[in-house]
């Protein structure tokens, strides 16, 4: 709350007045007191400015909502929308949480290679670079997986790491070529025991963040849904979900002509997507999309795979 009465010199205030804009970083000394409206305030003595605003901010009143410009400026939709910081603060929870629940738990945290001369753990499409002193393309990682189990062999019985992988495809609102993924292994542990413990440490990470066990989303469209992540959390076997949703039953014999052209058919009466090849696997996987995945608000494991979906 700076005045020429409280500053001193009327020739510095004007002249620190004319150059002071919004959006520079300034420096004051002064003495603190309030408004008549009561706000909490410095009355300055001494205004220098520190650094100045190259480019001026958008106003309060028209903001800054092009999300193409708030991706591509992230130190600018950062100034201007201050309840951006407040998802890289959760964030930031959300990784220390995971990390203290799986340390206490015993597990070793490990930094697994990022260039690999085999892009191996998943299907995806690698990024290739190369070794200037060996001669030899080598690839992104597409997942740490391998590198995981093979210290799982070696005797370290439970691993895990959070590291950045790499997969050259498409980018959409869930997909980007470069993410942070968080993969743990557990030597002698069953997949119930492995559905327990993540459902237990993500319950404990939503209370921690947010103090309870639901939180507010909001959908493309503006609306708003509520999600539970109170446990037990519902498991739905692939096959019975399907069968019960669609009110139909599946051969036993999943590997059979018979069964695909059971699907084909079931597909083309659903009016459910499926292109070429339009294989077993992937017309269950399909189904499983639409009807059973779709459905889930709140979060469920999907279990029991048949044999023919698994890779």
């Amino acid at each position: 709350m700076g005045n020429m009465k409280m500053y001193g010199s009327e020739d510095e205030f004007m002249k620190i007045v004319s150059v002071v804009k919004r959006g520079d970083i300034i420096g004051i000394k002064g003495n603190p007191g309030k408004t008549k409206a009561g706000e909490f305030s410095l009355r300055p003595n001494k205004i220098k400015l520190l650094s100045p605003c190259l480019h001026m901010l958008p106003t309060g009143r028209s903001g800054l909502k092009d999300q193409e410009t708030r991706f591509r400026q992230r130190y600018l939709d950062l100034i201007v929308n201050n309840n951006v910081k407040k998802t890289f603060q959760t964030r930031a929870k959300i990784l220390k949480f995971i990390r203290n629940y799986l340390d206490s738990r015993g597990f070793l945290e490990v930094e697994t290679p990022v260039l690999q001369m085999i892009p191996g753990g998943a299907t995806a499409k690698p990024f290739i670079t190369t070794y200037n002193e060996l001669h030899m393309d080598v690839f992104m990682r597409v997942a740490p997986e391998l590198d995981l189990k093979k210290l799982i062999v070696g005797g370290i019985d439970k691993v895990y790491e959070m590291g950045k992988l790499f997969r050259n495809e498409g980018m959409d609102q869930t997909h980007n070529p470069e993410f942070t993924s968080i993969e743990f292994y557990w030597a002698y542990a069953d997949y119930n025991d492995l559905m327990d413990f993540t459902e237990e440490m993500i319950n404990s990470l939503v209370l921690e963040v947010t103090g309870g066990e639901k939180i507010t989303v909001t959908d493309e469209e503006g609306k708003d849904h509520v999600i539970d992540f109170q446990r037990p959390w519902k498991r739905i076997p692939i096959m019975e979900g399907l069968e019960e949703k669609l009110n139909v039953k599946f051969p036993t014999e999943l590997g059979s002509e018979e069964a695909n052209k059971f699907l084909d058919k079931l597909l083309k009466e659903k009016g459910v997507e499926c292109s070429t090849p339009r294989t077993t696997a992937r017309m269950i996987d399909k189904l499983a999309a639409e009807y059973l995945e779709g459905q889930c608000m709140n979060p469920t494991f999907l279990i029991d795979h048949p044999q023919i979906m698994c890779p």
